[in-house]
């Protein structure tokens, strides 16, 4: 119970105050005109003025509410380094039970583990949300226990009391890390592209050297190993093989003493591209499918196009002089033996033996093949005749023989069943949408796969490879009719384009192929084969424990499974003679990016009320009740502010001036006053 003297005046206090003003006024004007009822009359004025203010005594029934000391326990990854998780418990439950025996106080324990994804300690988060449900006037402190690597201090809350950090970790604690400060997404495969790395030493280091030993995989590959200092950026060369995905892991063997070794690895997945595809086209003659393979090549703006249509053949002889001829003379020594291997492709159109190329010229472009390069044949009428350029040096590489027979008959080209599984004729629009071609040159395939047929299903379009390059031969002149549109066309552009990359071994189009593709801890597992059942795959985690994950076909030649991984690092994936590596989560989490202990980030927060830092390394420190505005910690302790909050249950008011009274005595005093100046 509590009682107080408050005012509930009966008129507003302006006008009151007017009213006190004019009466003081005129106790004044009586006092210099000597008038002996001045004093009478005042008090009779200053009781009216009393009333009016309306006195009242106020009694409250009030009940006392608890003080709430609110207690963040830190659980994140980085408190599971050395001892952290052990001394956090350890005080927790001390303070909880010390907190408990406080009178009127009552703890609310929150827990705060790793954020979604790899957001790290949400401690201000949950702070936040702890503030928001808990009535303010009546938090005492708040009290964390955490090693102060917080990662969302821009969600900060005000805070209504003194909050303390409790450090865990200890002062020697030191730790190496790996940082990839610079590392492009692509990069030109052949050529040298530079990545940014620095090895950071941070906390107590001891004398470990300047150098540390860095190795360096490509892909899963053994790794080189090399001395590199410490504490300032290394620039490295780096230079990729193949297209793709590339996968690099730089690693840094874990020293001794260091508190974790999980940010010593760092993984970059870059993306092998080619600068630029060089592409040689020789057009036998002009006719109306040239100028097709010369827009759709032109038209990718990767690709480098040297082009020649062979106009003026030999045999023919008007007796124009050379010299006033505007043709360009073909540079068949420059191209065919000076600087065959700069070209990823060589495609002969409609091309047949005129000897314009010599046998030696194209025995070298078999020899190209076999070394890696690539021949795409577009045959013609002349390809059934005994000037083919299957007669000739390249018929050991194509892998299909012309019978001599040109089939000049209206007809609808077909992907055949293994064409369906084969990346270039895969997933091309329905087929009977399809327009028809009116002409096939008939050939015996001999070896590669058949994945387009025509008329009676004669081979069209065959895929073969040849040494470490690749060979097609496509059997018709015809393509060029589905780019006319004739009869609805056909899907004639994005078939040449995914037939030339095939050929140009672009990786999203070879036929055999095991990759996966990340998404967080999850990776989707794809498998692209030319059979009809294929194995399991295997997965090897970084803790080097393999599992075997099972595939669903889900289109015919794609196999594809969902896998979780249990950890973050470097995986890898074999079936049959398949393999792959992928990365999965950031090469280092955010929660030990940085590992040592430190109260820098929650400084500005606590000293803003007078807070403290203490480390649990040096003991637990005692409680202690402060006033607001007074230092919340010292040495060996921290404060608590009471905050002496509670609820009225009941209220009753006394009025100390009752009407009646006011009136008898402020007219006995303006009475009184009357008759004293009478009297004089």
């Amino acid at each position: 119970m509590t009682g107080e003297l408050i005012f509930d005046p009966l008129i507003p206090l302006p006008v009151l105050i007017a009213l006190a003003l004019l009466s003081l006024a005129g106790v004044g004007l009586a006092l210099w005109q000597g008038m002996s009822g001045w004093a009478l009359r005042g008090l009779g004025m200053a009781l009216l003025l009393a009333a009016l203010a309306g006195p009242v005594y106020q009694i409250e029934d009030r009940t006392p509410l608890t003080d709430i000391v609110v207690m963040l326990e830190d659980e994140s990854a980085s408190q599971s380094l050395a001892n952290r998780r052990i001394q956090t418990n350890a005080a927790a439950e001390t303070l909880a039970e010390q907190i408990d025996n406080r009178p009127y106080t009552e703890l609310r324990r929150i827990t705060v583990g790793d954020g979604k994804g790899d957001a790290g300690t949400q401690l201000m988060t949950a702070l936040s949300e702890v503030l928001a449900e808990e009535p303010n006037a009546r938090i005492a402190g708040i009290i964390t226990l955490s090693d102060g690597l917080v990662h969302d201090m821009e969600r900060a809350p005000v805070l209504p009391a003194p909050m303390h950090l409790l450090l865990t970790g200890e002062a020697e604690d030191w730790d190496r890390r790996l940082v990839v400060a610079n590392a492009p997404a692509f990069a030109i495969i052949g050529e040298p592209v530079t990545l940014t790395l620095r090895i950071e030493d941070s906390g107590a280091v001891p004398s470990v050297g300047p150098l540390a030993r860095l190795e360096i995989s490509v892909d899963g590959a053994r790794p080189e190993q090399f001395d590199v200092p410490t504490g300032r950026d290394i620039e490295l060369p780096v230079t990729l093989t193949h297209g793709g995905r590339n996968v690099i892991q730089f690693s840094v063997p874990e020293a001794e003493g260091e508190l974790t070794d999980r940010n010593n690895t760092a993984l970059v997945q870059m993306n092998g591209v080619r600068d630029r595809l060089r592409v040689l086209l020789v057009s036998g003659e002009p006719h109306a499918g040239g100028r097709t393979w010369r827009n759709l090549l032109k038209s990718d703006s990767s690709v480098d196009l040297v082009h020649f249509t062979i106009l003026r053949p030999p045999e023919k002889q008007d007796g124009v002089p050379v010299d006033e001829l505007s043709l360009i003379a073909f540079p068949t020594r420059e191209l065919f033996l000076e600087k065959i291997d700069d070209f990823d492709l060589i495609i002969f159109d409609r091309y047949k033996r005129r000897g314009i190329l010599p046998a030696i010229y194209l025995d070298n472009v078999s020899n190209y093949v076999s070394k890696g390069g690539a021949v795409l044949v577009a045959a013609g009428p002349d390809f059934a005749t005994a000037d083919s350029i299957y007669r000739s040096p390249l018929a050991p590489i194509l892998p299909a023989e012309p019978t001599a027979r040109v089939i000049e008959e209206r007809y609808l080209p077909k992907v055949t069943d293994l064409g369906q599984r084969h990346p270039v004729t895969s997933d091309l629009s329905q087929a009977d949408e399809w327009g028809a071609w009116l002409r096939q040159i008939e050939v015996e395939a001999r070896s590669g796969n058949t994945v387009m047929t025509g008329t009676d299903d004669r081979p069209l379009l065959i895929l073969d490879r040849v040494g470490e390059g690749r060979v097609a031969l496509l059997a018709s002149d015809h393509a060029w009719l589905w780019s006319r549109g004739y009869e609805g066309g056909g899907p004639q552009l994005e078939l040449l384009r995914r037939l030339a990359h095939w050929m140009m071994k672009e990786p999203e189009l070879e036929e055999e192929a095991l990759w996966a593709e990340a998404n967080g801890q999850t990776m989707r597992i794809i498998r692209r084969t030319l059979d009809t059942e294929i194995g399991s795959v295997t997965v090897t985690p970084p803790s080097g424990d393999p599992v075997t994950v099972d595939l669903t076909e889900v289109t015919p030649g794609r196999f594809e499974a969902t896998y979780v991984g249990p950890e973050i690092g470097l995986y890898r994936l074999s079936e049959g003679a398949q393999d792959a590596v992928i990365g999965l989560g950031p090469s280092a989490p955010r929660e030990f990016e940085e590992t040592i202990a430190t109260g820098d980030r929650l400084d500005p927060l606590i000293t803003g009320l007078r807070g403290g830092i203490l480390r649990l390394q040096e003991g637990l420190p005692n409680l202690r009740n402060v006033r607001e505005g007074r230092p919340a910690a010292g040495r060996g302790w921290i404060g608590l502010t009471p905050r002496n909050a509670y609820e009225t249950r009941d209220v009753t008011q006394t009025p100390l001036l009752p009407v009646w009274l006011v009136l008898l005595l402020a007219s006995g005093f303006i009475l009184a006053g009357w008759l004293r100046e009478g009297r004089r």
